[in-house]
């Protein structure tokens, strides 16, 4: 995966380390370990957040959708970076596309391989930097919380078999 030219200057591991901050802060509060933050191209960050499915009872408020909601409106977001602890979802993944966010820097794709491939495959920049924090905090939660995690990625509980789908 690749960076645009535009965004050579800016540290992907500095970014995620906002990212990281959130999952932590989610995982504190009882719920799913993964955090989002969205930077303009200069670096400035425009907004952040985490998973709050289980602290809010709202199965849409995903650490991307929090940390889009939390940047606010803007005319448009293709010069955006949007920086997640984990391979967005298909949902996290439509957001990036329907609003044409024009790089995605992921944590990690180990634990769970969501739409990124997709989404280069569209014309985003697509930065995987399989961090082993943010490895582990999924391996952690995963072992831990298996039927959140069933629940968070949408599938049955009984589908997983010794805590792996």
């Amino acid at each position: 995966m690749t960076n645009h030219p535009a965004d050579t200057a800016l540290d992907p591991a500095a970014l995620l380390a906002v990212a990281v901050e959130e999952a932590r802060t989610g995982l504190a509060e009882g719920g799913v370990p993964i955090g989002a933050a969205l930077f303009a191209t200069d670096g400035t960050l425009l907004g952040r957040g985490h998973n709050r499915r289980v602290q809010d009872g709202d199965p849409s408020l995903h650490a991307e959708t929090a940390a889009f909601r939390n940047a606010g409106r803007r005319p448009g977001y293709r010069d955006t970076i949007m920086v997640t602890t984990l391979s967005p979802c298909w949902y996290c993944s439509g957001l990036v596309r329907q609003f044409g966010i024009g790089h995605v820097v992921i944590g990690e794709a180990t634990t769970f391989s969501g739409g990124h491939d997709w989404l280069a495959e569209h014309g985003v920049a697509v930065t995987l930097l399989e961090d082993p924090e943010c490895i582990g905090l999924m391996t952690d939660f995963i072992r831990d919380r298996p039927e959140l995690w069933a629940e968070d990625i949408g599938v049955d509980p009984a589908e997983l078999e010794d805590g792996e789908l």
